[in-house]
């Protein structure tokens, strides 16, 4: 299955990796096996709740009954019940028990539903079911982001669901119903960026009422003789009908007692209507409740269950609408107990957060169904961790949590909440001092968590590291650590049993930890090494110094203190006497930073290291020519590596020795030579020492005489890989941006471009610099605009941090809307508004020092100016990025760079967690400030954490992307659905991944020409990017694009145009017109406008995607003439044949200069002209004849043709690059046989074959026809329509 595809090399090794004996082709074998196991067939039993009729429910033989349970909570005729247990044969069934191991259990059975009797835990529950169906509908806690909830708008631009809905009611003739005009701002060249339309105003979120007030009455807890009467609590209630009642919740059930709001009266009413489900008390005395209650559950039913799912991971909103507050007694006890009790199902109460992180890596991980039980555990684990790391973090700064240190000032305190240790990111006890202070402490903890995060992602068994999240707050850095129990009891010195606690003078070891560190070695490029202690002794290492293995008192190895795990970056760290080589000189590094703790990123590492291998396969091929050539003379032969700056050295005999090794080197990657380091200067010698940079960094390490020179090659290999990064990466991202293979389109998206690629932010004014000087300057403009607006928002972060940190709470809304007047407001002299004191009395308090950590002058932050914030924005600029920005005012760096204030007010709340409202604001008012204390809604943590892997899924994943680009698509669909089922199986049903899974499933369904089940995908993946990423996420706006496109195909032409203008809009938020991705979004419109008559605004779009095009991909490109094409199609359904026959000639030019005479293009093109110009003549004919004749004319009638659906959505699917080529059955046989051949060659691994393909990226794979069936190009791409290629 495997082999099929040219697949990564690399999955064969996770593999073997994961199931720790290394048989990886039989481990792929029995994987498919496997798979087939974990779907035994479902069965259907019938079940019969208590009022209502039996219903059957397809059920899973791995399901628990509490997952049933969870059904029956969620069905509109059962939802109100949550205290029942299922019963078969009059047993009750086991929680926790998967269904198949439940005796007589079948195809048929009935289980019955049994109400049970309450306890306290079980009342609370039912109360707070009932509270979150009320409010089901409800969004504001999307808004507050809470409960990971998050917002979704798709079903507003779609009418609810679109799978039938769509075809039920365009019955009719679609084409008169649509009314196509977009709103003003959305048109080509409008001005206006409105922030309201971003949060479309959604008609069911008008709440139905059903109660006005639900709370825990005042009389609670029961007293002692109401306790043994069974009663558990008592809820006040105000019904629709304003009739105020007290009731008890018993074990038995609910009832009215006659208790008033003053006096306490526990016996029943008359009647007392006692009802086991609260539901059924309230439906028999409020009928609006009960009328309301049914339309709400009815409207909660229909909704996409996406829309409603919660996400694994918290999901915040930058913009939200005034919400009214209402009662609300369930988040009112929240936020006064911890909400530890009741909530967590597990007994003890609190969580032990590490006990169960280390207990879900130890599960067993054998076979394919244990392995996804162990990453479905692991990853639940982690996102719990993650949301109750993130309450407790901001529970700590705002003051909620009593310090274990309370006698030490407010910055050096540290906290312990819910078994989780919080410190802030300060240099307490000068740890940090050599290294940069304060700077080097805030950065610590996120290279901390890159450590833990590469390895956890190694996964080596007996190795644990910490649960680690790090959060930013209201200007302070908190991390989040699970803790090694029996930490806290002994000293740090006794515990460490390996790596250093004073940066490298006193050194200890452990074999347990280098046998273990061992297993991590490869992977991570770390070699082993030796230090010198304080008695001059050699200690062996196999990490960096600091890192520190302590072994808990659960026997466990744990590694902390991971923030070197990667080599130091040199371009960053200036050192006495050390020369970088001159790619880096050339650029003007090394430069000053902040702080010493510089590291380069991992997949820089990588690629580094692929980079030398590449190098070393072609200098041993160069030796074993030569060999070949000169057999007799064993001559040592020395060349110099072709890339000007990675040397490296081969002796013949070595060569010899290593020939053998060269037919597995695509498995053994970097690691190829021989182990025991016959050859040193190579690949191996990529593994960098842990310390290396600390014979840079920290003073005090020492390096034994003996591996001096040893020292000085990796000294060597650092600079090597940092002028790597220079040299090789950055234009090689600049390239991706040239041919658009990347396309960033805001600050996230660029981030994530400089990540893959091994690039750290910090290089951004590099990158910027190198943009700048490249002759290509105008087809970057885009890149260049969103590199310098994420600049100025990154420095402007910097200043934000420090400025909230002197402001106390009760300004905290004063002084963010002060800073964000100073950065975006045209308004000279932006006074901050002091809070007027709403509680005066302020002389007497001064005395008690406010103890918020760093609680600092407390109105300091009002005296800032707007010239005085641009000031430091500039010279931030200048100190982090070495990026000169010329300009003293928001007005001027618009002006000169062509930014938004829109775009920059999006991506400053998103970095800093601002929330604000959603209004429209006034920006260029030079007489009044743009945002007042009112317009700030909230402030929320910006947290980064471990994301666990679904590992078989994403090889699955991959290879079915494999496959489909060999164009198998029928067996690429199958491993992907298969990769879906799994990735559901790991992460449930909302994941990013798993987004990317339907989008392309989605695409496939399209391509194999099933349209609605493509709808359905492709529905879902709008609704979770939405959900998961943000309803204005890059990926958003595309998966709007691919849904759009789909529509159109099923005849919903009114939804794909909301849809395309939906698109639109957030791509003008998010990064304005000017963007190659607009000439796409852009040319959709364009052709659906054309396909629905509305020529003029056709035209308007089209012509706009024309200058983009010729802006981004040269005048000569075959994107533009395609563009010139579309453009002559629609002046031809105007019968303006002049015009069309222009752009015609445009395109025709363009094709014949690329591609030639012959190219099916360039006759498709001619032809298309003499049509032109033959209407062109008949046209003038008819007019010749009506000049000259009058009215009695015998005119010849005209043929004016509306464009067919097929043909429009024919040229939509060329311009999103999905091509269809029609094959007969016979073709294809022979294409899959020539595959098929090829494969087989590249397998019988000859060395020059092997050079041939060396790159070991899946589907480079350079012989393989690149015409399939039908062509799946990256989204962005036109395979067939690539100015080079074509």
């Amino acid at each position: 299955m495997m082999n099929g595809g040219g697949a990564h090399e690399h999955m064969e090794e996770a593999e073997s990796k994961q199931d720790g004996s290394g048989e990886a082709d039989g481990g792929e074998e029995s994987n498919e096996q496997e798979v087939i196991v974990i779907q035994d067939t479902g069965f259907t039993v019938k079940i019969q709740a208590p009022g209502t009729e039996p219903f059957d429910l397809q059920v899973s033989p791995q399901e628990m009954v509490q997952e049933i349970h969870q059904v029956m909570m969620d069905r509109e005729d059962t939802c109100h019940r949550t205290c029942f247990s299922l019963q078969l044969d009059g047993n009750v069934l086991d929680n926790f028990a998967e269904l198949k191991s439940i005796e007589g259990l079948q195809e048929g059975s009935l289980l019955k539903v049994v109400e049970e009797p309450y306890t306290v835990r079980e009342a609370r529950i039912h109360v707070r079911h009932i509270r979150d169906l009320l409010k089901s509908l409800d969004p504001s806690d999307a808004y507050n982001g809470v409960d990971c909830n998050s917002l979704s708008f798709l079903s507003i631009f779609t009418d609810g669901d679109l799978g039938d809905s769509g075809k039920r009611k365009k019955k009719g003739n679609e084409l008169e119903q649509i009314d196509c005009t977009p709103p003003e701002h959305i048109l080509p060249g409008s001005k206006e960026r409105p922030l309201v339309p971003l949060q479309p105003q959604n008609k069911d979120w008008k709440p139905m009422q059903c109660l006005k007030v639900l709370t825990m009455s005042g009389w609670n807890p029961p007293p002692g003789n109401r306790k043994m009467h069974g009663d558990l609590m008592y809820l006040y209630i105000v019904t629709v009908e304003e009739r105020h009642v007290s009731v008890t919740a018993s074990t038995r059930g609910f009832y009215l007692n006659q208790s008033t709001t003053y006096t306490f009266n526990p016996k029943p009413a008359n009647p007392s209507f006692l009802s086991h489900s609260l539901v059924e008390l309230l439906s028999q005395i409020s009928p609006a409740f009960k009328k309301n209650f049914t339309a709400l559950q009815k409207k909660r039913v229909q909704r996409h269950p996406f829309e409603r799912i919660a996400t694994p991971f918290q999901v915040y909103s930058w913009t939200a609408p005034q919400v009214d507050h209402a009662m609300d007694c369930v988040r009112a006890e929240d936020a006064y107990t911890s909400r530890l009790g009741y909530e967590e199902h597990i007994p003890g109460q609190t969580r032990d957060w590490n006990e169960e992180l280390q207990t879900t890596r130890e599960l067993a991980r054998k076979n394919l169904p244990e392995r996804l039980l162990r990453e479905r555990a692991i990853f639940k684990v982690h996102s719990d961790f993650a949301a109750a790391a993130t309450r407790g973090a901001m529970a700590v700064i705002d003051g909620n949590v009593m310090a274990i240190n309370p006698g030490e000032e407010t910055r050096m305190q540290m906290f312990i909440w819910n078994n989780i240790f919080f410190s802030l990111g300060f240099d307490v006890r000068d740890h940090y001092r050599e290294l940069g202070g304060d700077a080097a402490a805030h950065a610590a903890p996120t290279n901390d968590l890159n450590g833990v995060r590469a390895y956890g992602a190694v996964d080596v068994e007996g190795l644990y590291t910490l649960g680690t999240v790090v959060v930013d707050y209201r200007g302070y850095r908190v991390t989040a650590q699970s803790i090694i129990p029996g930490i806290l009891e002994r000293e740090q010195e006794q515990s460490v049993i390996y790596g250093s606690i004073d940066f490298g003078k006193t050194v200890v070891s452990h074999s347990k930890y280098l046998e273990l560190l061992e297993k991590t070695s490869r992977p991570l490029k770390v070699q082993r090494h030796g230090v010198l202690n304080e008695k001059n002794e050699t200690v062996e290492l196999c990490s960096s110094v600091e890192c520190k293995g302590i072994i808990g008192n659960d026997g466990r190895h744990y590694i902390l203190d991971l923030l070197r795990t990667f080599p130091p970056d040199l371009n960053f760290l200036p050192v006495e006497g050390e020369e970088l080589p001159p790619e880096s000189q050339r650029q003007g590094f090394p430069r000053q930073h902040r702080h010493r703790l510089a590291c380069l990123r991992q997949e820089l590492i990588e690629a580094f290291v692929e980079h030398r291998y590449l190098l070393f396969m072609k200098m041993a091929a160069l030796q074993l020519m030569q060999q070949k050539a000169n057999k007799d003379t064993n001559k040592t032969s020395s060349s110099d590596a072709p890339n000007g700056e990675c040397k490296s050295l081969l002796e013949g005999k070595e060569a010899e020795e290593s020939i053998p090794e060269l037919a597995q080197a695509k498995e053994l990657a970097e690691s190829l030579v021989a182990e025991d380091g016959s050859v040193t200067g190579d690949p191996r010698g990529c593994k960098h020492k842990g310390d290396i940079g600390c014979c840079v960094a920290p003073p005090g390490v020492r390096f034994p005489e003996d591996s001096a020179e040893d020292v000085q090659k990796q000294k060597q290999l650092l600079k090597d890989a940092a002028a790597f990064l220079v040299s090789c990466q950055i234009p090689s991202l600049v390239k991706d941006c040239l041919d658009h293979s990347a396309l960033p389109m805001d600050g996230a998206t660029l981030t994530e471009a400089l990540h893959q690629r091994g690039i750290n932010v910090r290089y951004l004014g590099t990158v910027l610099e190198f943009v700048d000087k490249t002759p290509a300057k105008a087809q970057l403009e885009h890149f260049y605009r969103i590199g310098i607006s994420e600049l100025i928002t990154r420095c402007a972060k910097h200043i934000f941090k420090t400025y909230l940190q002197g402001v106390e709470l009760s300004a905290l809304s004063a002084a963010v809307s002060h800073f964000l007047n100073c950065f975006l407001s045209s308004f000279p002299d932006a006074v901050a508004h002091l809070p007027p004191d709403e509680l005066v009395s302020r002389r007497k308090n001064r005395k008690r020092r406010n103890r918020v950590p760093g609680g600092g002058d407390n109105t300091a932050w009002a005296s800032l100016t707007p010239s005085e914030l641009w000031k430091n924005i500039a010279s931030e600029a200048q100190s982090y990025y070495h990026f000169t920005i010329q300009c003293e005012s928001v007005d001027q760096a618009v002006e000169k760079y062509g930014l938004q204030k829109i775009t920059l007010l999006r991506e400053i709340s998103i970095k800093t967690g601002i929330q604000i409202l959603i209004k429209e604001y006034n920006y260029d008012s030079r007489h009044k400030p743009t945002f007042t204390e009112e317009d700030i809604l909230n402030i929320f943590p910006v947290v980064k954490h471990v994301n666990p892997k679904a590992s078989d899924a994403f090889h699955f994943f991959q290879s079915g992307q494999a496959k489909v680009q060999q164009g198998f698509l029928k067996e690429g669909c199958e491993l992907i659905n298969e990769a879906l089922n799994l990735f559901n199986n790991v992460y449930g049903a909302m994941h990013v991944e798993i987004c990317a899974c339907l989008r392309l499933l989605a695409r496939l369904n399209y391509i194999m020409g099933d349209h609605p089940e493509a709808l359905s995908n492709q529905q879902k993946a709008v609704l979770m990017s939405e959900r998961v990423l943000g309803i204005e996420h890059p990926n958003t706006i595309q998966e709007y694009m691919h849904l759009a496109l789909y529509c159109f195909a099923n005849g919903q032409l009114s939804t794909a145009l909301k849809l395309l203008y939906r698109a639109r809009y957030l791509m003008l938020l998010v990064c304005g017109e000017d963007h190659p991705e607009m000439a796409l979004l852009d040319s959709n419109i364009g052709l659906v406008l054309h396909g629905v008559m509305e020529y003029d605004l056709s035209l308007r779009f089209l012509e706009n995607a024309l200058a983009i095009n010729t802006k981004y991909h040269g005048p000569r490109s075959l994107k533009v003439a395609l563009s010139h094409h579309l453009v002559a199609r629609v002046y031809e359904s105007k019968a303006e044949f002049r015009s069309a026959l222009q752009h015609e000639k445009e395109g025709y030019t363009i094709y014949k200069n690329q591609v030639g005479e012959a190219h099916e293009k360039t006759k498709e093109s001619s032809e298309y002209l003499k049509y032109l110009t033959q209407q062109a003549v008949a046209l003038q004919r008819t007019m010749n004849e009506i000049y000259k004749n009058g009215s009695n004319a015998s005119i010849m009638p005209l043929k004016f043709t509306a464009p067919s659906m097929a043909s429009v959505l024919e040229q939509l699917n060329i311009i999103n690059g999905i091509i269809f080529i029609p094959l007969s059955q016979k073709d294809l046989e022979n294409l899959k046989a020539e595959v098929q051949r090829r494969q087989q060659l590249q397998e019988s691994g000859k060395i020059e074959e092997a050079l041939s393909t060396v790159p070991y990226t899946p589907n480079t794979a350079s012989a393989q026809p690149s015409l399939p069936t039908a062509l799946l190009a990256q989204d962005h791409t036109l395979p067939l329509l690539q100015d080079t290629r074509a």
